[in-house]
């Protein structure tokens, strides 16, 4: 069953066994809206959600101290793909792009997408190029003809120096 990773675990937080975690999500109430999440591979119950920042700060049933708490210091968090936001049209799970074929509109094979970078202005799409070269390119309408998620490929719009 396919998981998708919701965040890391970065510290301990006081003496009851709570967990400070950094969202990969950029919508963190989604906390909020889950009972359960996966700590590795094992299951837990939420049991409260609060906030420190741009931090969710979560407590589970069965992590009852600060040394429970430390033990999970570096995991990720994961629920499972079903559980998973609806997404507005024309936006997607950075694990269904990655591992799309590459294609320029001509539909010459330009190489694999094997990377999402998130950044503040727009997203860059990391292509490796059948002759393994590595190319980022900026996830925006200018060079993103299409995406097709079901036919596996991402259509580019090329322009000189790009890739």
């Amino acid at each position: 069953m396919l998981k998708f990773k919701l965040g890391k675990i970065v510290s301990a937080v006081g003496l009851k066994g709570e967990l400070k975690v950094y969202p990969y999500t950029d919508y963190k109430e989604r906390f909020e809206e889950l009972s359960e999440l996966y700590i590795g591979t094992e299951i837990y119950q939420i049991e409260k959600v609060r906030y420190s920042g741009q931090l969710a700060v979560l407590k589970f049933k069965g992590i009852d101290d600060r040394t429970a708490a430390e033990k999970k210091r570096g995991e990720f968090l994961f629920i499972d793909r079903e559980k998973a936001r609806k997404l507005p049209e024309d936006t997607y799970y950075i694990a269904d792009l990655v591992g799309l074929t590459v294609i320029d509109e001509t539909g010459r094979l330009i190489g694999k997408l094997t990377d999402v970078i998130q950044n503040p202005a727009q997203d860059l799409y990391e292509i490796t190029t059948e002759e393994g070269k590595k190319a980022l390119v900026p996830a925006v309408d200018e060079f993103v003809e299409a995406v097709d998620i079901e036919g596996g490929t991402v259509t580019l719009h090329l322009i000189d120096g790009l890739i």
